[in-house]
């Protein structure tokens, strides 16, 4: 028996709530998504990028427009330990390195192996996410998680280089009268009083709450 139109749940991208297209019909991620990943990945990757950019905002007051102060009675760190955290190992690298194996599980292949040094590990790894990312976004379970993650590497390394500041949350409301804390970059969200899965379109068009408003 044919389920009626208005009882049937059309699949919705996993990254951003959007309903899928048919052509996209199942994937996990819509196409906009994958491209949205896949811009920042680019980004992050070669001699001018985001990670390379890291090393100019090393020396403090550099990037974040911090005011060295003088007379003071310590001497300043020799490095700013922000952009250090994500340029050094454990960072930037070994997030995208740590997703590139969990792809390999995934697809029941060898794991893969890092040459060079950091700068080269992070071209590498980047360009293997790219070349597996139509592949991830149409079937791997977590892509979500993936893209949200990439998403804010890239805006830590911005922060750290041009100085720009975390993007302000605001507070708006569900129609149940739950309160939502997203900024205008944000995916998608989901209501915790109801369950309402919202996607980015829809959850900026909720009216701003009258409690909970971001100082």
């Amino acid at each position: 028996m044919n389920t009626p139109a208005d009882e049937y749940d059309w699949p919705t991208c996993a990254a951003c709530s959007r309903p899928l297209w048919e052509n996209e019909l199942g994937r996990r991620a819509c196409r906009m998504c994958q491209r949205r990943a896949d811009h920042d990945l680019e980004a992050l990757a070669g001699p001018r990028g985001l990670y390379a950019a890291l090393d100019s905002a090393l020396a403090p007051g550099a990037g974040s427009g911090e005011a060295r102060v003088s007379g003071s009675r310590s001497a300043p760190l020799p490095l700013r330990l922000e952009p250090l955290s994500l340029s050094a190992r454990g960072g930037v690298v070994t997030v995208l390195q740590t997703w590139l194996v969990d792809w390999h599980d995934q697809l029941q292949w060898a794991h893969p192996r890092w040459q060079g040094d950091l700068q080269q590990q992070l071209d590498q790894v980047v360009q293997a996410l790219r070349t597996n990312l139509d592949w991830a976004a149409s079937q791997h379970p977590a892509f979500s998680d993936f893209a949200v993650e990439i998403a804010a590497l890239v805006r830590s390394c911005l922060r750290q280089v041009t100085g720009e500041k975390p993007e302000r949350r605001i507070s708006v409301e569900c129609p149940c009268g739950g309160v939502l804390r997203v900024t205008i970059s944000t995916p998608g969200a989901r209501c915790v009083g109801c369950g309402t899965q919202y996607a980015r379109a829809d959850v900026l068009e909720l009216p701003l709450a009258t409690r909970g408003m971001a100082a």
